[in-house]
């Protein structure tokens, strides 16, 4: 699990601190539960130990951790909650609201992807294509490999504020896609083309081209919008 391959655009405490917070989001810690030494995390990470306190010193400074004197450092159980409060939806204009905020962030977090990823942030979004390919194949709709793309591409352009957004909003996605699967399964070809708009994100991103990828995500979202309240306003 080194962390000695690239980092050549943000430090090793970043990169450490990122792990670890997406750790204690994805709930593999638990609240008041004890991280591992200092010691243990250095050997984990394949840093020194000085890069491990600026990390968790930056946790402790945005509430996801505690520390003990002598005992060491521990899960706050606020961290784990939504940190946005972001409320459920209750109709149809909140889905719209939702939509408009995503074409605000996300279309600048895909720019970003292309100017910041790494080989393994493009396995992650790769990962997640073939699993919506395999779906589409099928004349499927797989909401969560959906999901699991537009999040790989927040975490892929390294701010946290792009990411953490997308995880509060997953439910509200969601939703979103849900609708969203039924109302292209109506259209022929519609998986197929909706497939055609991701595989068009990720290219865009892998050859580095943050205007395009802008512009293809813009297209993407835009379009599942108006592919669902069109949908929704013929029933």
């Amino acid at each position: 699990m080194g962390l000695q391959q690239g980092t050549s655009r943000k430090g090793l405490p970043d990169i450490v601190f990122e792990r670890i917070h997406r750790s204690i989001k994805s709930g593999t810690y638990k609240p008041d539960e004890r991280l591992p030494t200092e010691h243990d995390m250095a050997i984990e990470f394949e840093v020194s130990r000085p890069v491990i306190r600026e990390a968790l010193r930056r946790l402790r400074e945005q509430g996801l951790i505690y520390s003990r004197r002598g005992a060491g450092s521990f899960i706050r159980s606020m961290g784990l909650r939504d940190p946005l409060g972001f409320g459920q939806l209750e109709n149809v204009a909140d889905l719209l609201n939702c939509y408009e905020f995503r074409l605000t962030v996300e279309p600048a977090a895909a720019a970003a992807a292309a100017m910041r990823h790494t080989p393994e942030d493009l396995d992650s979004i790769g990962r997640a294509l073939e699993l919506m390919r395999d779906a589409t194949n099928r004349q499927s709709h797989r909401e969560d490999a959906d999901y699991q793309f537009h999040l790989a591409i927040a975490l892929t352009a390294q701010n946290n504020y792009f990411s953490t957004a997308m995880e509060a909003l997953k439910e509200h996605i969601a939703d979103g896609m849900k609708f969203h699967g039924v109302s292209v399964k109506r259209e022929v070809r519609g998986l197929a083309r909706v497939f055609a708009e991701h595989e068009a994100i990720a290219k865009a991103i892998a050859d580095g081209d943050a205007n395009l990828a802008r512009e293809m995500m813009l297209k993407h979202l835009t379009s599942s919008r108006d592919r669902l309240f069109l949908a929704s306003s013929k029933d």
